[in-house]
């Protein structure tokens, strides 16, 4: 039975096999031949592991760059990365995690057929994460395993239903298309970057409009143009580190010759990650439509962020770059007022402020990406802080959760249960859901209503 469960969480917790299973699935209820299913099914299983390879590189390119930036600066706190927090607690809360994490499927393509709200989240790694927040959250409000599994994984479920949907006007305004949603951790951080660009912004002016002199119009080639951005702010970053520190990272390559590798190999990371994206997007949307027809009529398949990079390079760069500048403002106002500092996270300031740089983008133009971005960044910095009061003894370490969403269902959990114990977690459950049905109930109303005026 323990080798059934731990195959059943290994494939939840693998987002490649998962959004593979889920193509075969969608083709298989078009009752396409059994070639087509099996050249769908692992197209899209590549493809994801295409996009989490770059990702991969991205990630170890500017990890060197995060500790030279804070030996430079000379600045000690709170690094906020989902990962490290999530493997210093999985020793001890790993089963309750996995089991939240199967719960909160289940009750997602539950909540999805029954509701207004049909999408299916499909990014098991950052789903992860969450449910080992709650895990932690529940376990340090007094739960036992059992009732920590049920409303760790209900609670999971319900905003895995709800937070996709809140972006999705702007996800539309990206892609053109209603076809797809964006499932991330990150998703009230580019709900508030889409609605400050939305009225600071201005749409006619998009970043991918920028004006290139003829000399120099190789810079509109994505990878060049990625190369060199990044190489700037990578010499900058190493000549204030210093060669001796650098020399920790290089392997006795020359500082600057090692900050331009870097560089280009953050490029090359984009590169590989964006041809995923275009793998999944070719295969997993015509599959899903199966599961929309089928299961879930209407369903939109929540997908990764970097869905999103294609239809605005330009504005995946402005995007981090602005989200980390929010990100060192906090950190300096952190400084001033004598709280717990806490580092800009490079990794997450690049992945989600890339992703609000876009949706600022399509929503504001480029002042839109800009603030959007910055606020955004400036966000994100302060969720750390508002998560150590309620994690325990776990919340105390170097390492915090990122994402604007850990802050978003943590502070509603964990205040809940710090306030009001056991009996609060439950009631904030309860009221969730109650809130949740009552806006779908209206939101079907109101589309009934909308379709018998237009006949």
């Amino acid at each position: 039975m323990n080798g059934f469960l731990n195959f059943l969480v290994s494939i939840a917790r693998t987002p490649s096999i998962l959004v593979g299973l889920v193509a075969i699935l969608g083709l298989a209820l078009q009752k396409k031949e059994g070639t087509d299913i099996a050249e769908g099914g692992i197209k899209t299983f590549v493809g994801f592991l295409v996009l989490t390879g770059g990702a991969g590189v991205i990630t170890d390119a500017l990890d060197p760059f995060g500790k030279m930036f804070m030996h430079a600066f000379h600045v000690q706190g709170v690094v906020p990365n989902n990962e490290a927090f999530t493997a210093t607690a999985l020793g001890k809360y790993g089963s309750a995690t996995a089991l939240i994490l199967l719960v909160a499927l289940i009750v997602n393509v539950i909540l999805a057929r029954m509701s207004h709200f049909k999408y299916i989240y499909l990014s098991g790694h950052v789903m992860i994460n969450m449910s080992c927040m709650l895990a932690v959250l529940l376990a340090v409000a007094g739960f036992t395993e059992v009732p920590s599994i049920v409303i760790g994984g209900v609670f999971l479920g319900l905003f895995d239903t709800i937070m996709p949907a809140l972006i999705q006007p702007f996800v539309r305004k990206v892609t053109h298309t209603d076809e797809i949603a964006i499932a991330h951790t990150g998703d009230f951080g580019y709900l508030i970057s889409g609605l400050v660009a939305k009225v600071v912004g201005d749409p006619s002016k998009t970043t991918e409009d920028l004006h290139v002199p003829k000399k120099v119009s190789f810079l509109r080639d994505n990878t060049i143009a990625v190369t060199l951005t990044m190489a700037v702010a990578y010499i900058i970053v190493a000549i204030a580190a210093g060669p001796t520190y650098v020399d920790k990272f290089s392997g006795g390559i020359n500082y600057i010759i090692y900050a331009f590798i870097e560089s280009g190999s953050f490029a090359a990371g984009v590169y590989i990650m964006l041809a995923g994206v275009r793998m999944i997007l070719n295969e997993l949307i015509p599959a899903f439509k199966g599961i929309s027809a089928k299961l879930v009529p209407g369903a939109k398949a929540g997908l990764d962020i970097p869905i999103l990079f294609p239809f605005a390079p330009n504005a995946v760069i402005v995007g981090f770059f602005c989200s980390f500048i929010g990100g060192l403002v906090a950190t300096a106002l952190m400084v001033v007022f004598h709280t717990t500092i806490v580092i800009p996270g490079v990794v997450a300031h690049f992945m989600c402020g890339a992703t609000a740089g876009v949706i600022g983008n399509a929503v504001g133009g480029r002042r839109g990406a800009v603030i959007g971005a910055f606020v955004h960044g400036f966000m994100i910095s302060w969720v750390p802080i508002m998560l150590i009061p309620v994690l325990g003894h776990l919340g105390l370490g170097t390492a915090s959760f990122a994402d604007s969403d850990f802050g978003v269902v943590g502070s509603v959990v964990g205040y809940s249960g710090m306030y009001a114990g056991r009996m609060g977690i439950i009631g904030a459950l309860v009221a969730c859901l109650v809130i949740f049905f009552i806006i779908s109930i209206v939101l079907d109303h109101r589309d009934k209503v909308n379709a018998n005026a237009n006949k």
